[in-house]
């Protein structure tokens, strides 16, 4: 058993990885045949599409593998002894028995929504649309047969429980798909689905109760999202197809591929020595200012972040070395140094070419390119607020760096290709060279060339290192957008935004007061929920209400991206508070008190963007 685990391990991660390859080098074989042929790939873009289908759904097999979801665990040690092996199971048999309900309405959407005949180039778009049902039943199996902890009991009714379940939550698609195969199905067909659907009409509210409390558990993000979806459906008699219908319309969506895309540079920028270089270069600039090192560090972070998104990868993989050379000046006390750094951690996030801001645009249907003019100028402002702090701080403080000229050139020559990165991308998708598909694919290419080809950082045996840190990842986020579509379908279909621009319209008549509720609000939900799920679960019910008062597309989205961001350092329970205090050993109180100074001044700067509109649409001519 363990040795065809084993396998089926090393087979379905090199299918992730080719597949992933393909989604990279397809883009950049385009750009070539248009330059040399003036013609593109025929079938180029549905290639490209349905291949992030796979990586989508491979990546989030390997996620489960690996325990690596996106959670919110910060109430995981709350239980203990008896309680906490009770919690496990709840979370396990919910988290098993949703995605066997999400893989039946997935073969039953495959099933009943394309014909036979339908093809995805050479291939049957069923067998295509396979990984979808693959997927869910293959994430069920693995949330309760991994991380045995040795109660076989345990282990055994969770098992037992979790098949009942799903089994249960799978009758109104395997209903349908009998519907569709018998001439004449069996009466009893009938009474069946009404039991289901009568049962959900009183059972929904209390199930998701349950499913939320589970969360402090470490459930998956994904998990609570996708569930709260398949019961809100079930309790209104809705077809359970919509949700693996809207997963797939918006991972063939023409801009998803560029986040995995960028995601992966982030990761190679991470894994090889690009920080090292980048932080060299700035320290020989920097290094003898008053303030200098902390400029550079929330520069180097930035520049990660802007890559990486707002999945933490920064703090985690830059937070030792630049807090390493921030004690090497000499200038700043260790609880600074733990405060700018958490701060750091998301400040990129409003940057081209980020991931928040492509997903932003692809739910409001507006566009990236705007999105990323919109985010320059308040991008630089968060950037200066925290540079700033590091100047005062630094100020009367004995210095152990200085400005050495003759060590600049050396590394502005080591570093010159990692920052010709960002200037290729913005050229590139700006000058209209490249779609934003293509920009990504280039920054993957472009970045294996340089770190593996040229400075030789990534070798063969970095690359395996490289993917089984970025899939997980890449996985969870891919799976959270995918299953936040359908929620978000069922709350516009419900006309619940509708319902909530009633309430404002009779009960708010400021502007000014609907944008501090409006900051409010963001900031708790950035604190709750990850970036990627609020963006498409509260997006659609926050947009109706920005058009209400008159506000630009674009500037209500900056207004959205840079609260939400500013939610990952608030406490209790922002992320980025978590990952700072794994980072660098800290009890999480500490951090807290850390932070705090930082975070105020970021609010500062935050409401100033909010009220001050120019400075999301100076580039746009607003």
């Amino acid at each position: 058993m363990n040795l065809f685990r084993k396998a089926y391990n090393r087979v379905e991660f090199i299918g992730a990885v080719l597949i992933f390859l393909l989604l990279a080098f397809i883009p950049v074989l385009e750009i070539l045949s248009r330059l040399i042929f003036s013609s593109g790939i025929r079938g180029a873009d549905s290639y490209v599409s349905h291949s992030v289908l796979w990586v989508a759904f491979l990546a989030g097999m390997i996620a489960s593998r690996d325990n690596a979801h996106l959670s919110l665990t910060s109430g995981k040690d709350l239980f203990t002894g008896k309680l906490e092996i009770f919690t496990t199971a709840v979370s396990r048999i919910f988290s098993a028995a949703i995605c066997f309900g999400l893989a039946s309405s997935a073969f039953s959407f495959l099933f009943i929504g394309f014909d036979p005949g339908r093809m995805v180039g050479l291939f049957p778009m069923r067998l295509v649309l396979f990984i979808i049902p693959l997927g869910f039943l293959v994430m069920g199996i693995r949330f309760f047969l991994l991380h045995d902890d040795g109660r076989r009991w345990v282990h055994a009714h969770v098992i037992v429980i979790a098949v009942l379940l799903g089994a249960f939550l799978s009758i109104p698609s395997m209903t349908n798909m009998l519907y569709m195969l018998m001439a004449e199905p069996p009466m009893f067909l009938d009474s069946l689905s009404m039991f289901y659907y009568d049962f959900f009409y009183y059972a929904a509210v209390p199930m998701i109760l349950v499913l939320l409390f589970t969360m402090v558990n470490g459930t998956p993000i994904f998990i609570l999202l996708g569930g709260i979806a398949f019961f809100l459906f079930s309790k209104d008699w809705g077809s359970l197809e919509v949700i693996p219908n809207e997963a797939y319309n918006l991972l063939t969506g023409s801009s998803v591929p560029a986040i995995p895309l960028f995601t992966l540079t982030g990761f190679i920028l991470s894994e090889s020595k690009a920080g090292d270089r980048l932080v060299r270069l700035f320290k020989s600039v920097l290094g003898g200012l008053p303030g200098g090192m902390a400029v550079m560090a929330v520069l180097v972070s930035a520049f990660f972040t802007t890559f990486t998104g707002a999945s933490g990868v920064t703090i985690l993989a830059m937070g030792g070395l630049l807090s390493f050379m921030l004690h090497e000046s000499g200038e700043y006390k260790e609880g600074f140094i733990k405060g700018i750094l958490t701060s750091s951690g998301s400040i990129g996030l409003l940057f081209p070419p980020s991931l928040p801001i492509i997903m932003y645009g692809v739910m409001a249907q507006i566009s990236v390119k705007d999105m990323f003019l919109g985010g320059i100028i308040p991008g630089v402002i968060l950037v200066l607020a925290l540079a700033v702090m590091g100047v005062v701080a630094s100020f009367h403080k004995k210095r152990n760096s200085k400005f050495d000229p003759s060590d600049f050139l050396p590394a502005l020559k080591d570093a010159v290709g990692e920052l010709l990165l960002p200037i290729l991308i913005l050229a590139g998708y700006f000058g209209g060279f490249f779609t934003l598909v293509e920009t990504g694919a280039v920054s993957v290419v472009y970045c294996l060339i340089l770190e593996g080809l040229i400075h030789r950082d990534i070798r063969k045996k970095d690359l395996k290192v490289i993917m089984t840190k970025s899939l997980p990842i890449i996985g969870g986020i891919l799976m959270i957008l995918a299953v936040s579509k359908g929620l978000s379908y069922y709350l516009v279909d419900a006309e619940v935004p509708m319902a909530l621009t009633a309430f404002v319209r009779e009960n708010i008549h400021s502007k000014i007061v609907f944008l501090i509720i409006l900051n409010l609000m963001l900031l708790l939900t950035g604190c709750l929920m990850d970036i990627y799920s609020a963006i498409l679960v509260v997006g659609p019910l926050v947009i109706p209400m920005g058009e209400l008062f008159g506000i630009h597309p674009v500037q209500l989205g900056i207004i959205f991206l840079a609260n939400l961001q500013l939610g990952y350092l608030t406490p209790p329970v922002g992320m980025n508070l978590f990952l700072a205090s794994y980072r660098f050993e800290t009890p999480l109180v500490e951090i807290y008190k850390k932070v705090v100074p930082f975070l105020l001044v970021l609010l500062v700067m935050v409401l100033l963007i909010t009220y001050v509109p120019w400075f999301s649409l100076a580039f746009l001519g607003g």
